[in-house]
């Protein structure tokens, strides 16, 4: 009589470790009550998804505030959906919002004692429980070929019952083994399927930390787990790595929850407690009136790398993630005035059941806000830095000057409510061209920019009086009265309330005589402090843009 073990042995004869020495090799680990052991385990099948980032961030953040471990694993068992490089990008572009291992996977190699943290290099470890199942008669070969299968599929579509390998329609699951024997030694190929106890007619209630108690319809299909190839599918591979890593919570997008039935199978077949899970919901995106998930094909905001792309720096897109993620982390950077996500105790019990919205306004206004905080010196190294990548032309003026573009990146930081000119770096390069002489757009360009109740002729002798009389060298309050001074000598009323009650006495309000001032210096209505604006154009810059608008005024007015 052919017992489970000999099956087992022809099956797999070259695996001899044992599933208790991989338990001794791989020992629990020694961490603080409470502490989480998260994961990310991507498969290396192209870019990086916004959810995959959401879903990285969360397990870090998860990990890192209870003094637990996270740690990046490869899932590349699929070999026909794996890209070259592809996992190379994605530990890189992880790197870049702050999300590094403690183990597996970092920037600069594996790292870690419950490695490798390749799947495709694990194959002897699954083998090991593989064998362990069959042995128990809980796994069995299966040598069905694709027609077979096709063959089963249509009898049950005929039927109208669930398709799939189980039940009475998982053919080889009644082969005696003295029958596997004969058709092992013949040569048939075969895969390995685990032998399912389970019922679909029968609930099984499990505990997420999102959605609290789910009841789903239990597994009974007899689900690949070692496949033609040698290697195991997801189903399998997944769950023994969780085990052997010693993951203690699997944070997952909502798209997994029908599947877990199947791994809390495996998990009890196997003989091992199950790590807790939380299932994420799945950023959505509003299409016509209809939310739909964010799609890699229709969407560029689907990809990390657009967000990169635009200049968007990281801290602003992980502030909006956890804003996704945490609804009362507005209301919690509004009570502690920061935007440091580090110091919020995220909760999986405060996340949202549906899927969030993804809104491009609220991820900018975050990023104003954030930029808004930070001071020149720290604004430049990641602006060089995206510019070297992006836009050559800045990447060359702030490495000709960085102190200078420090200074306009400074402008209106010391005060209260500083301004929030950038929202991200690709803003910076039209927003500050016009302190360059050579980028710096004349007048001319734009017909007559100037309020028409002003004859040129009085807007050249304004700005003559200005670029001859006005103070340079002094602080704000100093400049800004004699401004002023100037101003009333030409007859401007130096309070907005006395040109309002008497606008005839008066050619205008000291705003109008600051806009003339302003758009022959910074070209536009608009423009940061017109004070530092002077203070870094300098003196012989600002009397030159002034006198070239004088000699084009009186040319024009001839």
């Amino acid at each position: 009589m052919v017992g489970n073990d000999e099956i087992a042995e022809l099956l797999l004869p070259e695996t001899k470790l044992t599933p208790e020495e991989l338990e001794s090799r791989y020992p629990e680990r020694s961490l603080p009550e409470g502490a989480y052991v998260t994961r990310f385990a991507p498969s290396p099948t192209g870019f990086l998804h916004t959810g995959s980032l959401f879903t990285a961030f969360l397990a870090h953040r998860l990990a890192k505030q209870s003094g637990g471990v996270f740690f990046l694993r490869i899932e590349d068992t699929d070999t026909k959906r794996t890209i070259a490089g592809s996992a190379e990008e994605l530990i890189e572009q992880l790197a870049r919002f702050g999300i590094i291992a403690d183990e597996g996977f970092l920037p600069e190699g594996e790292k870690g004692d419950y490695g490798p943290y390749r799947q495709s290099e694990r194959g002897e470890i699954y083998k090991v429980f593989v064998k362990k199942l069959l042995k128990e008669g809980k796994a069995y070969p299966d040598f069905c070929t694709a027609e077979d299968l096709a063959r089963i599929r249509a009898v049950q579509e005929a039927s109208k019952v669930i398709p799939g390998y189980w039940g009475p329609y998982a053919r080889d699951r009644k082969l005696t083994n003295e029958e596997r024997k004969v058709r092992i030694l013949r040569g048939d190929p075969w895969v390995i399927r685990f032998r399912s106890e389970g019922n679909h007619d029968r609930k099984v209630r499990f505990h997420d930390e999102i959605r609290g108690d789910l009841d789903i319809a239990e597994n009974d299909i007899d689900v690949v787990i070692l496949k033609s190839d040698g290697l195991p599918t997801y189903h399998f591979a997944h769950v023994v790595d969780d085990h052997l890593m010693r993951t203690n919570l699997v944070s997952r997008g909502e798209e997994w929850i029908p599947s877990t039935p199947v791994h809390l199978e495996l998990f009890r077949a196997l003989g091992w407690e199950r790590p807790r899970y939380a299932h994420l919901p799945v950023i959505m995106k509003l299409d016509h009136g209809n939310k739909r998930k964010l799609s890699k094909r229709k969407d560029p905001e689907a990809a990390v790398s657009y967000f990169l792309k635009e200049g968007y720096p990281p801290e602003s897109l992980l502030v909006y993630l956890m804003s996704i993620a945490n609804s009362n982390f507005e209301e919690w950077t509004e009570k502690e005035g920061s935007f440091d996500y580090r110091l919020f105790p995220f909760s999986l019990g405060k996340m949202s059941l549906d899927g969030a919205l993804f809104d491009l306004d609220k991820l900018t206004f975050f990023s104003r806000e954030l930029l808004a905080r930070w001071r020149g010196k720290d604004m430049l190294p990641p602006l060089l830095s995206w510019a070297k990548e992006n836009d050559h032309a800045l990447a060359r003026r702030v490495e000709k000057d960085p102190s200078y573009m420090e200074k306009i990146l400074d402008i209106e930081k010391d005060r209260p409510n500083p301004r929030k000119d950038y929202a991200k770096w690709s803003d910076v390069a039209p927003a500050t061209s016009f302190f360059y002489r050579d980028l710096f757009e004349p007048l001319e360009d734009k017909g007559f920019p100037y309020d028409p109740k002003y004859e040129l002729t009085f807007v050249s002798s304004w700005l003559e009086e200005c670029a001859g009389e006005m103070l340079y060298g002094v602080d704000e309050a100093a400049w800004w009265a004699g401004v002023k001074e100037l101003a009333s000598r030409r007859g401007f009323a130096t309070r907005n309330k006395d040109y309002k009650e008497r606008p005839g006495d008066y050619v205008g309000s000291l705003v109008d005589a600051a806009e003339l001032l302003r758009l022959a210096i910074t070209g536009a209505k608009r423009s940061p402090n017109l004070h530092e604006v002077i203070s870094i154009l300098g003196e012989e810059e600002t009397k030159r843009r002034l006198l070239h608008e004088v000699r084009r005024s009186e040319e024009s007015a001839q």
